[in-house]
């Protein structure tokens, strides 16, 4: 099965220790300011997520969404969370560990885009919203 996104071990050790810290969490990459296109983590019930974000999978168990624009530009590629030394936004909860969270690519292959297309569009935050 394709995934639209993952995360690399740092990023998933990352996760785990913020989720350890905050609890269930959230992440959400809108493409508007603050931070440009950066994967913004936030504690979940804490952003909500609205009818037109795009609902791309899990990692390390935490919802992905992304803005429908957003997805409009990175829809061919799978996305792959990294974890990089700097200060990103103040909102994401990263940013007082030092680091920030980056997001990384490759395009599909055409087998992979082949099983995406059969799949169809993914759920949107209307159809697919994220509980608290």
């Amino acid at each position: 099965m394709v995934e639209r996104v993952t995360a690399t071990p740092e990023a998933y050790a990352m996760i785990e220790k913020l989720a350890g810290m905050h609890g269930s969490l959230l992440f959400h990459q809108s493409g508007g300011c603050c931070d440009g296109s950066a994967p913004m983590c936030y504690p979940r019930g804490e952003f909500r997520v609205g009818a037109q974000d795009v609902y791309l999978g899990e990692i390390a168990g935490q919802p992905f969404y992304m803005g429908a624009a957003q997805f409009d530009y990175w829809q061919h590629t799978h996305l792959i969370i990294d974890v990089v030394p700097g200060r990103g936004s103040g909102f994401s909860l990263e940013a007082p560990e030092g680091v920030r969270f980056l997001t990384r690519s490759r395009v599909y292959t055409d087998a992979e885009n082949e099983e995406l297309e059969k799949l169809g569009p993914p759920p949107t935050g209307a159809e697919r919203p994220a509980a608290a």
